[in-house]
Parts: C-alpha cells; sequence; structure tokens
C-alpha cells in the first residue's frame, strides 16, 4: 500500500517545497516522519509536518522543527579537513577538497592492507541514525575489513533484542501492533485494539524507538486502550496506567518469571498455542515454581498483589501487546530477561495476532544487502572478528565484533594491533555508547591515522581525527527511511534532497566513491538513486523514483504467519528456530553454554551482590534518560533546544535529596569506584528514594575545545560510572541501568573539575 503525491513543487515566490521522510543527520530512530520542507535560493526557510504521512499524519518532533537551525548552524562543518597526526586533540585543522581527503586516505587503507592485513583497520558505528545501515557495507564492501564495531558494551542497544527474538522466534523483531500496516489505520477491519499495552523499560512518547512512532500509543489509548508501565519511575506515560510496577533496576526478569508464574499455575495461558506452537513449556513451568509472587516481589519491590493483578491483567486481555525497550539490552541478565519476555507474549497468545505483536519476517526488508556485503571478504578474513569466536551468540546475529573484546584489543595489542579507525557518525567518548569511555579514550590514542565522518565538530572528532568528513543532514540528500532497520518494517520512505549546503556528502555517497576506489566490483552502482533503485526493485518492484511518487511504502501485513508457513524457509508452518516452534527451552542458548530457560541473576554491583559497596554507594544509577530536545549526544549547540534543557539532569526522590541537603537545581556530583559526573538536581517524587537517573550524551559546545578540556566532555560523562566488560554469559549487556553510585551538592558547576 503506498500514498501518492507530487514530491517536488514550485511556489509562486520562487520558493520550491520538497516532501520527504525524516531521518538523519540530526539524529532520530527510523520513524519517517513526513515531512514538507520549503527551500529559497540555499536557504531551508521553511518546515512543516506531512498531513497526509500516514504514520505522523503531520506531528513532528521539536527536533524536526528546528531542522533549519540544524542544517544553516554556523558551526557546521561544510569541508573535507585535515590535521597532522601530532595536533590531535588540538584545533589545528585546515580545509581541503574531497579529492584531496581520498587522495590522502586510499593510500594509507592500502598500505595498511599490505602490510598489516585488512583486519589492522576498524570501523566504528554509531546508533539509530541512518550510518547504522551503511556502517557494515563501508567496513565490509568499501574499506574491506571485518572490523565493525558499535562499542556499547555486550552491544547493548536494539541488539540483544533482535538477537534473542531470532534465537527464541525465529524472526524479526516483535512490536505493537499499531495498526501501521493500513492506509485506514485503526479503522481498517483486520485491525483488533490492544484491550491492554505494557511499556516495559521503555518511555516510547520521548525516544521513538527504532522507528515506533511513540504518540501512538496516544492515540491508541484515546481509543479504549489500557496501559501497565514497568520502570524504576513513574514517566508521563506511567500517570496514565491503569498500573506502574516500579521495580529495583535490573530484576526486571525475575518480575517477568513471577508474572509467568501466575499465568502458568492459574492456567490462564492460551493452551492451544502452548500446545501447537512452542516447545520446553513443561521446563518452563517446572523454572517458574522458583519464582513464587512473594519471593518476586522481595527480589524487585513490587507488591506481591501488585504481581499477581498484572499478570492476571495480560493473560485476560486480548488482546495484549507487549512493548520492550533499551532496560533489556542494557543488562547482564537481559538476554533471560528478553527470554522471559517472549515467553510472556507466546503462552498469552499475543504473538502475530491483531493487536497483539506483530513479527517482521526472517529477511529484512532492505536490510540484507547490508550484511551481505560480507561476501567481499575471505572465510579466512571473516573469523578474525575481534571476539568472534569468543562470544559466538552476539558474532552470529551482529556481524560485528564484540566491543568489549575491542577496547582490550586496543589496550593490549592482541590478538594483532589495531592500527586505523574510521570513525562513521560515532561521537562514543561522550557518555553515549561505551562503557567507560576514559579507558577507550586513552586506547584509541594507539590508532596510527583516523577518519572521521560527522555533521559538527565533536568531542571524538577533536580528539581522535586526523580527517574529517563532512556529513550532509537528510534535507540535504537522497535516501530511504525504513522502520526497524527492516526487521519488522512498517513503512519505507523515501528521503529526498531539497538543498545541499557546502561541500558535504551523504553516508551512501561515501560509501559509493570510497568502494568505487577500493572495491569497484562491490559498488556497480551510477549513483545513489540508481543504488537504491537496485535494492528496491527486486523487493517491491519499483524504483527509487517510483518510491517518491508514493510517499511511503506501507508492506502488506499477514497474521499468523507461522500458521502459514510463511516464516521458515521450506515453507513449513511453525517458527523459523530449530525445534520450528517458538522455543520456551532454547537450544542454541543451551549449546552455547547458558541456560536453555530465563533466570534471574543479581546485577554484579546491587544491595545484594555487593552489600559493603552499597553500604559506601548507597543509591542505584540508572542511565540513559531521554528528552525530546536531543538525540544523544547530538543538538548540543541549538540554542532554542539548550534554552528547554539547559544541562545535564540527574533525578533524586525529595527526601533523598533533603537527607543530602541538596535541592532543586543544585549540581550534583555522582560517584563511584570508576567514576564521577556533575549533573544538575531535578527532585522529584516519581522516582524510587534508592534509586537515581541520569540523562546521557552530555558535552558541551561552548566549551574549551582543545584537549584536555574536549568541550568539557569529562565535566557530565555519566558513562565513566559504568564498567566496562560486565556482560552477560553469551556476551550480551551490561550494567548501564543497575549501576551504584553516591550523590553530593557541589556549589557550583565550575567548583569541582573532572580530569581522567
Amino acid at each position: 500500500m503506498a500514498m501518492s503525491k507530487e514530491w517536488k513543487t514550485e511556489n509562486e515566490d520562487g520558493s520550491v517545497t520538497v516532501r520527504t521522510c525524516a531521518w538523519s543527520p540530526p539524529g532520530d530512530h527510523p520513524v519517517g516522519y513526513g515531512m514538507k520542507l520549503t527551500v529559497k535560493g540555499d536557504k531551508l526557510i521553511k518546515v512543516e509536518g506531512d498531513e497526509e504521512h500516514p504514520i505522523s499524519q503531520g506531528r513532528l518532533c521539536v527536533r524536526n522543527l528546528t531542522l533549519a537551525d540544524y542544517v544553516h548552524h554556523p558551526s557546521r562543518i561544510l569541508t573535507p579537513m585535515k590535521r597532522k597526526p601530532e595536533d590531535r586533540g588540538k584545533d589545528k585543522w585546515t580545509k581541503i577538497s574531497w579529492d584531496e581527503a581520498w587522495d590522502i586516505i586510499v593510500p594509507k587503507i592500502k598500505e595498511y592492507k599490505e602490510k598489516h592485513g585488512a583486519e589492522s583497520i576498524i570501523v566504528f558505528g554509531g546508533t539509530g541514525r541512518q550510518a547504522c545501515l551503511y556502517y557494515y557495507p563501508l567496513g565490509f564492501a568499501s574499506i574491506g575489513t571485518p572490523n565493525v564495531c558499535y562499542p556499547l558494551s555486550g552491544w547493548s542497544c536494539y541488539g540483544p533484542r533482535c538477537s534473542i527474538t531470532d534465537y527464541v522466534l525465529g524472526a524479526g523483531y516483535p512490536e505493537i501492533d499499531y495498526a501501521g500496516f493500513y492506509e485506514d489505520r485503526y479503522d481498517d477491519p483486520r485491525f483488533t485494539m490492544p484491550e491492554l499495552i505494557v511499556e516495559w523499560g521503555k518511555m516510547a512518547l520521548y525516544s521513538n524507538p527504532d522507528g515506533f512512532f511513540g504518540h501512538a500509543l496516544i492515540d491508541m489509548m484515546k481509543r479504549g486502550a489500557k496501559m501497565i508501565h514497568i520502570d524504576p519511575r513513574i514517566t508521563w506515560l506511567g500517570t496514565r496506567c491503569e498500573e506502574v510496577c516500579q521495580l529495583r533496576p535490573g530484576t526486571d526478569s525475575a518480575l517477568g518469571l513471577g508474572f509467568l508464574n501466575v499465568i502458568i499455575n492459574e492456567e490462564l495461558y492460551d493452551k492451544d498455542f502452548v500446545e501447537n506452537w512452542t516447545y520446553g513449556f513443561d521446563e518452563l513451568k517446572e523454572r517458574v515454581q522458583e519464582y513464587p509472587p512473594s519471593k518476586v516481589a522481595d527480589i524487585t519491590w513490587v507488591p506481591e498483589d501488585q504481581i499477581i493483578r498484572c499478570a492476571r491483567m495480560m493473560a485476560t486481555a486480548k488482546p495484549c501487546s507487549i512493548q520492550w525497550g533499551l532496560a533489556t539490552d542494557e543488562n547482564p541478565n537481559g538476554v533471560q530477561m528478553g527470554h522471559a519476555i517472549l515467553s510472556l507474549m507466546a503462552v498469552t497468545g499475543n504473538l502475530d495476532v491483531p493487536g497483539g505483536v506483530t513479527i517482521g519476517p526472517p529477511a529484512a526488508l532492505l536490510g540484507k544487502w547490508r550484511v551481505e556485503t560480507r561476501s567481499n571478504l575471505s572465510d579466512e578474513l571473516w573469523e578474525k572478528r575481534i571476539g568472534a569466536a569468543e562470544w559466538p551468540a552476539l558474532s552470529t546475529a551482529m556481524a560485528t565484533t564484540h566491543p568489549d573484546e575491542t577496547l582490550d584489543t586496543l589496550e593490549s595489542g592482541k590478538p594483532y594491533k589495531l592500527r586505523m579507525g574510521w570513525f562513521n557518525s560515532s561521537n562514543f567518548i561522550t557518555p553515549t555508547c561505551s562503557a567507560q569511555p576514559d579507558r577507550w579514550y586513552h586506547a584509541l590514542k594507539s590508532l596510527e591515522f583516523n577518519v572521521v565522518q560527522d555533521v559538527f565538530m565533536t568531542p571524538t572528532a577533536m580528539a581522535f581525527g586526523d580527517i574529517f568528513l563532512p556529513v550532509s543532514t537528510f534535507a540535504e540528500q537522497d535516501g530511504v527511511v525504513v522502520t526497524h532497520f527492516g526487521r519488522n518494517a512498517v513503512t519505507l520512505g523515501p528521503i529526498n534532497e531539497a538543498l545541499r549546503v557546502g561541500d558535504t556528502k551523504s553516508d551512501i555517497e561515501v560509501c559509493i566513491e570510497l568502494g568505487k576506489k577500493m572495491h569497484p566490483e562491490m559498488w556497480d552502482y551510477d549513483d545513489v538513486p540508481d543504488f537504491f533503485t537496485k535494492q528496491l526493485e527486486p523487493e517491491l518492484g519499483v524504483d527509487f523514483d517510483g518510491l517518491r511518487e508514493m510517499g511511503a511504502f506501507q508492506p502488506d501485513y499477514i497474521y499468523k504467519k507461522y500458521e502459514k508457513g510463511l516464516l521458515r524457509g521450506d515453507g513449513e508452518p511453525g517458527f523459523n528456530t530449530v525445534t520450528g516452534m517458538v522455543e520456551l527451552s532454547s537450544t542454541l542458548f543451551e549449546a552455547w553454554g547458558d541456560d536453555a530457560l530465563p533466570y534471574f541473576k543479581e546485577p554484579p554491583y546491587s544491595p545484594v551482590s555487593t552489600p559493603e559497596l552499597f553500604s559506601e554507594y548507597p543509591l542505584i544509577l540508572t542511565t540513559g534518560a531521554r528528552k525530546v530536545t536531543s538525540f544523544h549526544s547530538e543538538h548540543r549547540q541549538i540554542a532554542v533546544l539548550r534554552e528547554i534543557d539547559p544541562d545535564p539532569e540527574v533525578e533524586l526522590h525529595p527526601d533523598t535529596a533533603a537527607a543530602l541537603g541538596i535541592n532543586h537545581g543544585d549540581w550534583v556530583l555522582l560517584e563511584n569506584m570508576f567514576g564521577k559526573a556533575k549533573l544538575r538536581a531535578k527532585v522529584t517524587p516519581t522516582i524510587h528514594p534508592k534509586v537515581v537517573h541520569a540523562t546521557h550524551g552530555w558535552w558541551f559546545p561552548e566549551k574549551d575545545a582543545e584537549e584536555p578540556s574536549l568541550y568539557g566532555v569529562w565535566q557530565s560523562n555519566i558513562n565513566t560510572l559504568v564498567p566496562h566488560k560486565h556482560i552477560g554469559k553469551l556476551g550480551f549487556g551490561c550494567p548501564m541501568k543497575q549501576m551504584i553510585c553516591k550523590a553530593s551538592r557541589l556549589d557550583s558547576f565550575d567548583s569541582y573539575n573532572i580530569e581522567v
């Protein structure tokens, strides 16, 4: 299904309006907001929502509304630059042309590959931006290295949820059914409104995670859907819910097993689905006897009667939909948490049914190409990926290095020395996607030559870059946006170039240009539209211009694919797993040395696992608080957004703040045995008295650019409090959301300086 419209219109005043779908940069998850961008001369003069877009329907987030401020910001880097290696950390850049940049980069790549092997080069990718589609092929097919790294400890963002789903269901990521596949949305007769929606470790209204349009929750609540929120904080959505399970951070898997205990023991489960489509139910039933609600209440802080009440609501609501978030991934026990949540979806009969959770087919829409570019690499080279042999569960599904092993390799030079780095839209020494970024900072200094690809100068670029390649915004490029990165695509939208500022290029343009110089056989494309045409035609039967005219493509959705043989390569009914069923007991987890069934394990640092340390650091720290004014470490230099959210914040309960002599608005020092960070106190009764919650991604573009300041990157770097390599048994997860710390009042921001 698709809408159809003119994508470019000339106006009477000489301006041009271009219909497009948003992605990034500037940063955003792939919701694909429909937008109308009006350009006059070389200026973006108006940004509007496209009311005809089937999902966003004219609504825009504040980041998109300030797009012109971003595009035309005076600090944007608009031409390639270089500097001498001895000038790293200094603002001593010289402008060059793209040809000059390639004349430096290409010989360097060839030299490292010839002298030290292609594995001596590593590509670092970021999260959520368009670049996450392109940093795989940049590494595999343009440069020719097997080492592509997303540097978040335990690859703890979306990857674990997708991997767990692949291993347990053999399908693409499960998402709330919000009628996104249908032209008339909630009124389509094929759709059933969820009776109950469970938001677990997620605030989708703010984060719009991985392409889910968060405002759809408001739409469905207006139409009668009820909600349960599971979170250590009572969020804005939580105040509108029937129940808020305000649990102890890091104990989610115990809560999931407690819910299963009630549902199974009270025989509230879907007996037909369990009997015909699941494997290991009897074993799961035995396991959940270890987690009666009374015991789970002691572990999680969620009252026993609430556990029982919520479990019954989930089992009896028809349909019930569960949306699980980043809290799953950023948890060393997160594989088991995800396994428990998938088991809840399955035993209540809400998988792949109207108003339950949708699941994508095994092959991702427009997604196979990026990983299949590894065909450019020999099997021998592929096996040299850092951490692939040690952590097969992660490397099998994600096709990257293991990030924790990568840091160890940078520090030790084993199993081989990494010599060249390419930082593709990844500003990860800010508190965004690395644990102990201070260790990464010192380790990355061992790299001999570095290329940075970004829009603005960042702390990471200033610290390490030898060549800076400027990236165009989505307003300045042709491309596509696909929800859930194609793993469970609800829409596929065109990104249409409205203008071009400076001498910038898109991520795919960089891939193609470099690829034609290094591995031309992998890049048989005339230009960007030709590239997308060759991806689209086999799947959709349209070229890129056809997609432009559609405005947004909504793939047809078929429910209960497992009954129709649409999930398995052999066309047989069932799921694409080893057993052909939903694996409540996982054959793969057991083969990789973990428990086949979900279980609870205490966080590595907690009141229970480290009581002596907890007496010194008596608060439980969760990180990663989202604000609508920023995407990870982006937007800090956009004045109107900084006016709304000027400082990093830490939430404290009023009783906790009073005991520490902290008032709302004071500067606070958070610290533990690993690091320190300064944040502004937000005193609120919506957080548990034993928990503090910190925003992430903070640096200060207004502060000194050069080392040691690096735009003040160490002053509010909450990730310095999170340890390296405290990961789960399969290599996934990290304690970003269940650390321990203490808090104290500061006289002012400048009264205490943090150095690394």
